[in-house]
Parts: structure tokens; C-alpha cells; sequence
């Protein structure tokens, strides 16, 4: 049995609770958190290497000369590949490098990057995260009470900390709805509050 600490911003220990084992006590598995941060870092490539094909080219709709009589090769538009200025043969368009991994693989790798982050004891449990106004300065004096200096935070529709933290850099800040594998690995610090705890209990032990 797991159980875990719920603190209040200022540092004060407020209840305790038990954690599903089953989410927060997976075996370590780091084939699987290589597979799916390949995956997620893929679905974010942006293919842009592009050329204009002879359909994006300007020009060429109509027919330069008349097909016999000339003496001349047939042509049939100015913006033909061997023609000066036209479309180019078989030049790279956008690449979409995204690909799907099995929903299984993707929900066990999320519980082995949640089972890391407890035994490493980089998981935080907040009753809230509720601050009186938008106010980086807010976000920054919660974390240094816990001598935090990057973190991943889950808090769900605190539009006052999404605001707040926007603009710190060692910061962020997603919905329940948003955890990834990714973003667990590279923060320092996990931080999720109470009800946010419940609904992604509720989804990964499902």
C-alpha cells in the first residue's frame, strides 16, 4: 500500500492519502517511456521542407501554341517541369513524421512515469493550488516554500495559476487531461492537486 502527504501552499500538512497501487506502484518498464516520448516528440515534428510542383506554380493555363502545324514539340503548359520557371519533378513536400501507438502501451507508460516520480519522491500532493490573483510572483513564492525549482503542475480549470505561471519558464501548467509521459520526465517535480489526483486515479486504474 502507497500512501502519500497532502500539503497546503504554505507548507502545512493538511490530510494523507492512499494511493492506488496499480497506478502509482507499476513495475519500471524504460522501453516503454522511450516508445511513447518518441512518439509524442514525433507527433510535434513540423515536415517543412517543401517545393511548388507544377500545380503551384503561376501561370500555365493556357496552351502555348496549337498541338500540330508548328513544327514545334508538343507543349501544353508554360509551367511544364522542363520549361524555365516551372513546377519542379518530385521535390519534397511536408512530411508528417506523427504516428499511434496501442492505448495499453501509451496508459501503462503514464503509470510507470507516475511510479518514478513517487519512489524518487518527486511527486507533490496539493489540497489546491487556488491563488488570490493573477500574479507570477504567486506562483514563484509557493514553489520556493518547497524548494521546488522546475515543475510539472496538474491543476484543473485554475485559470489564475495557468495565467501566472505563463511566463515562467521552469513552469507549467496542464489540465488532468494533458498528462503525458514527456512532460512528467522532464520536470524535476510533479505537482497535483487533490481532485486532479482522484480523476487521473479514476482513468489510469480503469
Amino acid at each position: 500500500m502507497y500512501s502519500a502527504d497532502i500539503y497546503n501552499t504554505n507548507k502545512e500538512k493538511v490530510s494523507q492519502v492512499v494511493l492506488d497501487e496499480k497506478v502509482f506502484g507499476c513495475e519500471v518498464k524504460p522501453h516503454l517511456l522511450y516508445e511513447v516520448v518518441k512518439m509524442q516528440l514525433a507527433n510535434r515534428r513540423a515536415g517543412t521542407a517543401s517545393t511548388k510542383n507544377r500545380s503551384h506554380v503561376r501561370g500555365g493555363g493556357k496552351k502555348p501554341w496549337r498541338q500540330k502545324g508548328t513544327g514545334r514539340a508538343r507543349a501544353g503548359s508554360i509551367r511544364s517541369p522542363i520549361w524555365k520557371g516551372g513546377g519542379t519533378t518530385f521535390g519534397p513536400l511536408p512530411r508528417d513524421y506523427s504516428y499511434r501507438l496501442n492505448k495499453k502501451v501509451k496508459k501503462l507508460a503514464l503509470r510507470t512515469a507516475l511510479s518514478i516520480k513517487l519512489k524518487e519522491d518527486k511527486l507533490l500532493i496539493l489540497d489546491n493550488f487556488n491563488l488570490p490573483e493573477i500574479k507570477t510572483k504567486g506562483v514563484i513564492t509557493t514553489l520556493n516554500r518547497f524548494d521546488i525549482k522546475d515543475a510539472f503542475i496538474i491543476d484543473d480549470s485554475n485559470l489564475h495559476l495557468e495565467k501566472s505561471a505563463s511566463n515562467v519558464p521552469f513552469v507549467k501548467v496542464l489540465r488532468p487531461e494533458g498528462l503525458n509521459v514527456y512532460d512528467i520526465l522532464r520536470y524535476d517535480k510533479l505537482i497535483i492537486t487533490q481532485s486532479c489526483l482522484e480523476k487521473i486515479t479514476r482513468t489510469l486504474s480503469a
